[in-house]
């Protein structure tokens, strides 16, 4: 969908229950079920995937290629190609992204901007259902 050949596998998981204070860097995949109070960046050349899940909690800054958050972060967040917040992501930061999915629920108290403010952003809207227009609606 946004040029991606292969997702990369999920080498590394910080358990739900585990607190890492400290700054965690990785290649290819990892997943945060835990705490972390510190700051969490992709290295190395090729794609990287970061999943923060609903029970997650990260405080610091957050760089990977594809970021898919479902829990809390207080930090920026940087997306290098695709960032998807999931309906119980709560970032307090400003995000950037390259291209971006946002399902209904999740919140953002920050600047959210594209990294190519030039050119359009790639910006996909989850919905659960169609939007009823406004004139649409019946009267109560």
């Amino acid at each position: 969908m946004f040029g991606w050949k292969k997702t990369p596998p999920i080498r590394t998981l910080i358990g739900e229950g585990t607190v890492i204070s400290g700054e965690i860097r990785f290649s290819d995949g990892l997943r945060i079920d835990g705490e972390l109070h510190g700051d969490v960046s992709a290295v190395g050349e090729g794609q990287t995937l970061l999943v923060i899940s609903d029970k997650a909690r990260v405080h610091g800054k957050v760089r990977a290629g594809h970021v898919i958050i479902n829990g809390s972060v207080e930090g920026p967040v940087v997306a290098d190609e695709l960032l998807e917040l999931q309906p119980k992501a709560r970032i307090v930061g400003d995000v950037r992204y390259e291209a971006l999915e946002m399902h209904q629920g999740a919140t953002i108290d920050g600047e959210l901007r594209a990294m190519k403010s030039d050119a359009a952003p790639g910006l996909k809207l989850a919905a659960s259902s169609p939007a009823t227009p406004v004139g649409d609606r019946a009267a109560s």
